[in-house]
């Protein structure tokens, strides 16, 4: 599969290296020449140093036999541009990352108004604001007591829990496991000390592991509480930054419908599969996230902003939360205000460097529980070693988006996860595949795959047992290694 890949930045940059060791073939365009001699250092793939908008730069990276063209430069207008450019090669797959809002939901009105499929011939826009914002909601709904990855159409979730010293999981066989939880539940993946590993029922977990629990939510929480992390009501929230992403994670705490009109409640990036309805996994919109996530004891928002036109903008928007033109670096503003009484703090400026410090310091000062919004997995280890509770690498959850996009093979979603060598993909089962009919005990996959979870059309979800039998029109959570997707896809796609 050939790549086009328009901007070596962060999250291009992150793209191509992931899709590289997939064993595609990528082809970068970068306007910057010393991004793209660190980049041509890097990463074994074609880097041509152009603009992304030139029709000669995109005919030499090879775009009449491309695949997908993927635009993610920093501009909105450029990368929709490209994608426009491209429109008239056939059979090639355009996605655009856009951050302004109004783009995105002009597109989405043309669509059901009976207009073409996609604006300037984009197939999927990715709203990294939006991804981020979700990801955060989601963390915040379960207490912010680890990141929680949620799947479409089933109640079952996985959740970080950092197994704490003399908890009842500190030392536990997983094998003896079950006499401390009734439900249905599995460890996936076990950090420790820096690396990941796929548990067996031997394996013994230690205080200062952080383990990866599928569950359903009632058992997310008795994990957590197992792992040494009492349940605490998050009654006061306080969110620093007010532009788009603070602004986000307040609609979506405040439960602010106007944010999710009805016609929005679908992603209108995916046609309405007639399976999907029977299912009744409706495809989660840019938007309709934000009428769920709300925690259950909420009291109080409080937004910090230094800016004092956005302050009057957010106070007009959010009536019910308080609204401080404040700087937050200023230690006598926190005492004054008492930010320091927060239940949670989400930290969501522009700049991560601050919301780390933030995030740190307001822990510090009392604050139970923290949430900090960061660029790149390596800042998140970081906020992580230094006592945040919750980091959300934004770049990634970008990648992660649109990885979803670009594979095949019936691949629903694509989540990495632990130190980035080891992904989640949610998968349909194709009929004529490989897998059809086989028993999971008889049929091996490749070397580092699990079976997690399996979501099916008319009974409830399970997580299989040996004698699960691969049934087309079921979706399946696989836990893989980096390198075994194409493996993947062509055991549960169907035949060529």
């Amino acid at each position: 599969m050939l790549i086009i890949i328009v901007g070596a930045g962060l999250v291009g940059t992150q793209l191509a290296r992931q899709l590289t060791e997939e064993k595609h073939d990528i082809a970068i365009i970068e306007a910057n020449e010393e991004r793209a001699r660190h980049v041509s250092n890097q990463l074994d793939c074609m880097v041509l140093h152009d603009e992304g908008n030139s029709i000669n730069a995109l005919e030499e990276a090879g775009i009449a036999k491309a695949n997908a063209l993927v635009c993610v430069t920093d501009s909105d207008e450029v990368n929709m541009i490209i994608c426009g450019l491209a429109s008239r090669y056939t059979g090639l797959l355009k996605i655009a990352r856009v951050r302004n809002d109004e783009y995105v939901r002009r597109n989405f009105q043309n669509q059901i108004g009976g207009g073409k499929s996609a604006a300037m011939g984009i197939d999927f826009f990715i709203h990294p604001d939006v991804e981020a914002a979700r990801s955060a909601l989601d963390a915040i709904e379960h207490g912010a007591l680890g990141n929680i990855l949620s799947f479409a159409g089933t109640p079952y979730e996985l959740g970080t829990i950092d197994v704490l010293e003399a908890s009842p999981f500190d030392g536990l066989v997983l094998k003896d496991s079950r006499t401390l939880i009734d439900g249905e539940f599995l460890v996936t993946l076990v950090e420790r000390q820096g690396s990941c590993m796929l548990p067996t029922g031997a394996t013994r977990l230690q205080s200062g592991d952080r383990i990866y629990f599928l569950a359903k939510t009632d058992d997310l929480t008795k994990g957590f509480k197992l792992a040494g992390w009492p349940e605490k009501p998050i009654r006061k929230i306080g969110i620093v930054g007010g532009g788009r992403l603070g602004s986000l994670i307040a609609g979506g705490l405040l439960n602010k419908e106007k944010y999710r009109p009805a016609e929005m409640t679908r992603d209108f990036n995916e046609p309405r599969d007639p399976a999907e309805m029977v299912r009744g996994k409706n495809s989660r919109g840019f938007f309709s996230f934000l009428h769920a996530l709300v925690p259950r004891h909420l009291k109080r928002v409080i937004m910090v902003e230094q800016d004092y036109g956005l302050c009057k903008e957010l106070a007009a928007k959010f009536p019910e939360a308080l609204i401080l033109n404040e700087d937050i670096s200023d230690e006598s503003f926190i005492t004054e205000e008492r930010i320091d009484d927060l239940d949670l703090i989400v930290t969501a400026t522009v700049h991560q460097e601050l919301n780390i410090v933030t995030a740190v310091y307001l822990k510090s000062r009392g604050v139970a529980r923290a949430v900090a919004m960061v660029s790149s997995t390596g800042y998140a280890a970081i906020a992580r070693k230094l006592g945040v509770d919750v980091v959300i690498p934004m770049k990634s959850v970008v990648v992660d988006s649109i990885l979803s996009k670009l594979m095949g093979g019936g691949v629903r979603g694509v989540h990495r996860i632990g130190d980035g060598t080891v992904n989640i993909l949610e998968i349909d089962i194709k009929a004529g595949s490989q897998a059809e009919g086989q028993a999971l005990k008889d049929f091996h996959l490749p070397a580092g795959a699990l079976v997690m979870l399996v979501n099916r059309e008319t009974e409830d979800d399970l997580i299989p047992r040996g004698d699960y039998v691969y049934t087309p029109g079921h979706r399946i959570l696989l836990i893989v290694k980096n390198g075994t997707e194409m493996d993947i896809e062509k055991i549960f796609g169907s035949p060529k």
